[in-house]
């Protein structure tokens, strides 16, 4: 009998498959941010990680000290031997590390979109750190250009989308990037002041939704990889858009609110 049930269990344990989402991230050795983050938050979701690195940094919780993007022809290697033998779900991106890099993912989701169209991808760009620490070789903005147009749900916060846009309001950001072929925008409010609340509005076709969330105190290393990647591997499960940014904010707030200290300074959030 005890056989038997050994049996039973490994057999629905082998008999699980998970959707897997592509990610391209740099590795932070803190494990706050990165790839680190984008494992967490996707494997909470139910989902599957497949981390392509594309940076190697020298970082705590706090500031970036270093960045070295990884050459192109083996981020191409890395992504391929997962392409040609793992059925991709969704793509998430972090930094790509060099303008090269990113036309070298450009082309890649090219390639997965021939035989899938409509497979999502999720963009967190990140610009700098949160002391304003640069994440990129070349101007991180201009970096992005070749991405854009590809990205099915982009996630900025506040500056980033001032940055990629210059535009002053999140309705007009998100028109800017949204003309730009970003087909769904969710502008972040957590730089936005210093009210009680954070509101995250979210653009879409004929869309527009706010959510207000209750505002953390202190600050949090990987919050913007924690709500993307959460974002991912929701869409890679086949969530709507609405369903997916509701639930992955939920998620985040619940992380960042029973976040742990590793050190002075901000917070990892509870993944």
């Amino acid at each position: 009998m005890a056989g038997g049930g050994v049996g039973v269990g490994a057999e629905r344990r082998g008999g699980e498959r998970r959707a897997a989402v592509l990610v391209f991230a740099g590795v932070d050795p803190s494990g706050g941010a990165g790839v680190a983050a984008d494992l967490q938050a996707i494997a909470a979701q139910g989902a599957h990680a497949l981390t392509v690195v594309t940076a190697l940094t020298a970082q705590d919780n706090d500031r970036v000290h270093a960045v070295e993007p990884v050459a192109p022809a083996l981020l191409l290697r890395q992504a391929e031997v997962l392409i040609d033998k793992i059925a991709i779900a969704a793509v998430k991106i972090g930094i790509p590390g060099s303008a090269a890099n990113a036309r070298v993912i450009a082309g890649l989701i090219e390639r997965l979109r021939q035989l899938q169209p409509q497979l999502p991808v999720v963009l967190d760009p990140v610009l700098a750190s949160g002391h304003g620490d640069l994440l990129s070789r070349d101007d991180a903005a201009l970096a992005l250009a070749p991405l854009l147009p590809l990205v099915t749900l982009l996630t900025p916060n506040g500056p980033e989308a001032r940055a990629l846009t210059g535009q002053d309001t999140p309705a007009a950001q998100a028109a800017a990037l949204r003309a730009r072929g970003c087909r769904h925008v969710l502008v972040t409010g957590g730089h936005d002041d210093d009210s009680g609340v954070v509101v995250n509005r979210w653009y879409g076709a004929g869309r527009e939704q706010h959510w207000r969330w209750q505002r953390l105190a202190g600050g949090f290393h990987g919050s913007g990889c924690t709500l993307a990647s959460a974002c991912a591997g929701l869409l890679a499960q086949g969530l709507t858009m609405e369903r997916a940014l509701q639930r992955a904010q939920q998620y985040c707030h619940h992380t960042l609110a029973d976040s742990y200290a590793i050190a002075d300074g901000q917070r990892v959030p509870r993944r």
